[in-house]
């Protein structure tokens, strides 16, 4: 639910609410831009925003602005501050907000949607930010993988064996248990699961002159 300003409800309901979008983009490093829509400047949550340059009506698309995945598309502007800034990565991870403003009286605004800079594209004068929505958090991978090979490197911290020991130069690590055992007696930090049944589980059948005791698992 968004919590537009009695004001400006009473403004859009009347039919008399002038409104236009805008952009504020926080960088990482808490540098901010505005840019808008409107054919002048207009000042929203501090930032003056600028007309004709930085990013589009298309950036609108999403208004609810849950989707996992936006694209918004912006223009360098002449004086090449934009230009300088996305050359340095400083784009990198901003969060932008998008805002419902009446462009008449600007402090009455209302936001849409805050999304995040996943990375930028560029096209000669042109280029399109990547954004991602809340919902992005739900799509990547969290905790870990069941798996019968361990997840570790050779060397790192999980694993421990200590690599600057001559008793391990050249030496390479294929992930399974065997190795871990055989080659670097380091079970103890083996982060696989080699008792973990696989596939060939399923095909497994009692045969005549076997003992059946479980010993095969």
């Amino acid at each position: 639910m968004r919590d537009i300003p009695d004001a400006l409800a009473l403004r859009m309901a009347q039919g008399t609410a002038k409104l236009c979008h805008a952009w504020i983009l926080t960088r990482a490093d808490g540098g901010r831009l505005g840019f808008t829509d409107h054919d002048r400047p207009l000042e929203v949550d501090g930032v003056t925003c600028r007309p004709g340059s930085g990013l589009t009506a298309g950036a609108a698309g999403a208004e609810l602005g849950q989707a996992a995945d936006a694209s918004a598309l912006g223009v360098l502007d002449s004086e090449g501050r934009d230009e300088a800034l996305l050359n340095a990565g400083a784009f990198d991870g901003a969060e932008v907000a998008l805002w419902r403003v009446d462009w008449e009286q600007p402090q009455l605004k209302v936001r849409l949607w805050t999304q995040v800079v996943r990375r930028i594209v560029r096209e000669g004068q042109a280029f399109t930010a990547e954004l991602e929505g809340p919902l992005a958090r739900l799509n990547r991978p969290a905790g870990r993988t069941y798996a019968r090979s361990c997840d570790a490197r050779l060397g790192d911290g999980r694993c421990g064996v200590d690599l600057s020991d001559p008793a391990y130069a050249g030496l390479s690590c294929d992930q399974r248990f065997e190795t871990c055992r055989d080659l670097f007696g380091n079970t103890d930090n083996f982060r696989g699961f080699p008792s973990i049944p696989g596939e060939d589980f399923l095909t497994l059948y009692p045969a005549a002159g076997e003992r059946h005791d479980g010993g095969r698992r």
